[in-house]
């Protein structure tokens, strides 16, 4: 069997494994909170350009306070879009409203819930800050491409901690670039651990190595599980985390 520590699998064949009697369980539910933390940092880190004014800082390049400097957008009040509304998404939801912001979220499904929008485009357009919350696949790679950076408001944020994939890499650089998207928080990236060179080198950029569940205990909660799974998958039991289909006896 394969414990897979995390709450996405798509690193894992699961056809393949199934075909081979093979099990595999992952974490979900114990690292929620955590990453949603994360991801409210990388909203208030990249709105408010911490990293470029923190390396200016310890390069001594920060000459004094001026009136103009490292102007970011403010987090309180502006409208949240949320890409995705699982668990993280609806705890990043939970943050936002603390902030005062509006949030608005896309499913591909009607939520019933405030605040839900039927068309992605629209949510494009209508966010501030965008923050990406979708499992990886074929209708999620690339979600975010050219196209849909270009509906968003030159003002706008980006934030991804779901997959690197969900997002073009080079596209979200090139907007950066020109200036049509005022800054981008990642904590995910399409060739992890490799990073587009021009996502590197991209203004307003905060990038972190996929972080996003580590904490000391999270993590712990994260290992505890999939070694929970294993031992009941070991024990001819069926784990509540079992990814792939169980086997007929």
């Amino acid at each position: 069997m394969v414990a897979n520590v995390a709450v996405g699998y798509d690193n894992i064949d699961v056809p393949a494994a199934e075909e081979h009697g093979i099990a595999v369980c992952n974490t979900p539910g114990v690292l929620d909170e955590t990453t949603a933390d994360l991801a409210f940092l990388l909203i208030l880190a990249a709105s408010r350009r911490t990293s470029e004014a923190e390396a200016d800082l310890r390069a001594r390049r920060w000459e004094g306070w001026d009136i103009n400097q490292y102007l970011g957008r403010d987090v309180h009040g502006a409208t949240l879009g949320l890409v995705g509304f699982g668990r993280v998404g609806q705890a990043v939801g939970r943050r936002a409203a603390g902030f005062g912001m509006q949030v608005l979220h896309h499913t591909r499904r009607d939520t019933g819930l405030p605040g839900w929008v039927a068309d992605l485009d629209t949510l494009l357009r209508e966010a501030d800050i965008l923050s990406v919350h979708v499992p990886l696949g074929d209708g999620t790679t690339h979600l975010i491409d050219t196209r849909r950076l270009a509906l968003m408001k030159p003002d706008a944020v980006l934030v991804n901690t779901a997959r690197g994939p969900v997002v073009d890499e080079e596209a979200l650089a090139i907007a950066l670039e020109d200036g049509r998207l005022f800054a981008a928080g990642l904590d995910v990236f399409e060739r992890e651990p490799e990073v587009h060179p021009r996502l590197l080198a991209a203004p307003h950029t905060v990038l972190l190595p996929h972080v996003g569940s580590a904490s000391l205990a999270t993590r712990t909660r994260m290992a505890r599980t999939a070694a929970e799974g294993a031992l009941a998958v070991l024990a001819g039991e069926v784990p509540a985390n079992l990814v792939t289909k169980p086997r007929k006896s």
